[in-house]
């Protein structure tokens, strides 16, 4: 237990070095300590955030808790989702195309939809990857798949359920995003409060984003997209878009994961790294669009590009691939049923299966590795109730349990 993440409770600022360049801003963001931005395009003014009522004050011994397997037998599980209709399912990835229904305690037969007849998953960051329910799903069926297609493009597209059963042939495309590079694609989708559908972008992939597409905002790649699906055909850009598309967040490598917290509307991000950190962004709700991470003038804390700037957003929190690290899984927030698990930020490293608790403690973050958990993580995912869910390479799905 000897390999802790940073600890981020007071902002950091990096060595601005001879040319008294400005550092970029720690998060969480306040109107007061946001540096002044040196592009010409809008930049995030957020609110100043504050600690979310019933958190955790500190973090809960991990000897006192397990990961109870509840399902097996998957086939590369990468994403856990609710549908939020009050029927107590759980909708399980499968990587080559197909969605699994895990409901009263049995995973079913039968998948609730497969389309590996559309799905490109030959190479290991391809395939379907990731799930999302409309927040009316109850009334129409909807729900959102991102996956690759032939040529390894990405396809965000809508279908529709009845029961336990989707239609394959129901298929609407929202986004067709072209892939330069088969790794780096993203694939996590939400709904945040606001009711637009938001999707996680990596940078088209190869290594150090040669396309320089994570800082280029005309570019769909690297970036969190925003989009109105609700009107339109398909849907339509929010008019408070920060670039008059569909980028809402950019400078970003490849967020595996992104999630509101259901409390409290905040924006948790896992991004991979390069060769060195891994790192977990932050928007507290209320920000406007227009926050830049930092990639590939930064990766987390460390200059790569570039070096430090204004309007900079700095992680939350970082790991170094020295300290046993090799690709964050970004999670959720637990509103479970456990109190003393009330406002953690739950999320792990796919190699070492070490897994961590972050607190938004009085405006500061708190850290801690709790787990280490010796699975290879794919994904975090959370039922209607708040309990948090975790899927691995090995075929399983577990649950955070009391021992």
């Amino acid at each position: 237990m000897k390999r802790f993440l940073i600890v981020l409770t007071l902002p950091i600022l990096l060595a601005c070095g001879a040319t008294g360049t400005a550092s970029p801003t720690n998060t969480p963001l306040s109107p007061l300590t946001v540096a002044p931005a040196t592009q010409t395009e809008s930049q995030p003014e957020p609110e100043t955030p504050t600690s979310p009522p019933s958190n955790a004050g500190s973090f809960p011994n991990g000897d006192d808790y397990e990961w109870q397997t509840i399902a097996s037998g998957l086939d590369r599980p990468v994403d856990v989702q609710s549908a939020n209709d009050g029927s107590g399912r759980l909708f399980i990835v499968e990587k080559y195309g197909a969605i699994r229904i895990y409901e009263n305690g049995q995973l079913l037969d039968e998948p609730f939809l497969n389309i590996d007849d559309r799905v490109n998953d030959i190479s290991n960051e391809m395939g379907l990857l990731g799930l999302v329910f409309h927040p009316d799903y109850e009334q129409n069926g909807f729900f959102y798949v991102n996956y690759t297609g032939d040529g390894g493009d990405t396809r965000i597209s809508r279908f529709q359920a009845d029961g336990n059963i989707a239609d394959p042939n129901s298929e609407t495309e929202l986004l067709f995003i072209k892939q330069p590079y088969p790794n780096h694609n993203g694939g996590g989708l939400d709904f945040g409060p606001d009711g637009y559908l938001y999707a996680g972008m990596g940078d088209g992939g190869l290594a150090g984003d040669p396309h320089k597409n994570g800082q280029n905002t005309t570019t769909l790649l690297g970036k969190i997209l925003r989009i109105d699906v609700n009107n339109g055909d398909p849907y339509t850009v929010p008019s408070d878009n920060p670039f008059g598309n569909e980028v809402w967040a950019y400078g970003l490598r490849n967020p595996w994961r992104i999630a509101f917290d259901s409390a409290t509307g905040d924006l948790w991000i896992g991004d991979v790294g390069q060769g060195q950190i891994e790192e977990i962004d932050y928007l507290p709700a209320g920000a406007q669009g227009g926050a830049n991470f930092g990639w590939s003038i930064m990766e987390g804390t460390a200059d790569y590009d570039g070096s430090a700037q204004p309007g900079l957003l700095l992680p939350a929190a970082e790991y170094k691939h020295s300290e046993g690290g090799c690709s964050v899984t970004g999670g959720y927030v637990y509103r479970g049923p456990m109190p003393e698990w009330q406002g953690i930020y739950i999320y792990g490293d796919y190699c070492t299966g070490f897994i961590w608790g972050l607190i938004l403690n009085n405006g500061s973050f708190e850290n801690q590795l709790i787990f280490q958990s010796g699975l290879t993580i794919t994904s975090f995912g959370q039922d209607q109730g708040g309990e948090v869910y975790l899927a691995s390479d090995n075929g399983n799905v577990y649950i955070l349990a009391k021992k």
